[in-house]
C-alpha cells in the first residue's frame, strides 16, 4: 500500500498528468472545430449539388 502511495505522489509531483491533460483538452478543442467545419461545408457542397442536379435534363 505504501508504494502505490509513492507513485501516486511522484506521478502527482511530476509534469506528465498536466501534459496529458493539456493534450486531451487541445484533442477534444480540435475535433469540436472539425466536426464544425465538416458539418457547415457539408450543407454547402449539398446545396451545390443540389443546384447542380436542378440545372441538369433528365437524360431520356
Amino acid at each position: 500500500m505504501q508504494a502505490l502511495v509513492t507513485r501516486v505522489k511522484s506521478f502527482v509531483r511530476s509534469e506528465d498528468g498536466p501534459t496529458a491533460t493539456e493534450y486531451a483538452v487541445m484533442l477534444a478543442l480540435i475535433i469540436i472545430v472539425a466536426l464544425a467545419g465538416i458539418t457547415l461545408l457539408g450543407t454547402k457542397v449539398n446545396a451545390i449539388f443540389t443546384n447542380v442536379e436542378g440545372a441538369l435534363s433528365t437524360g431520356a
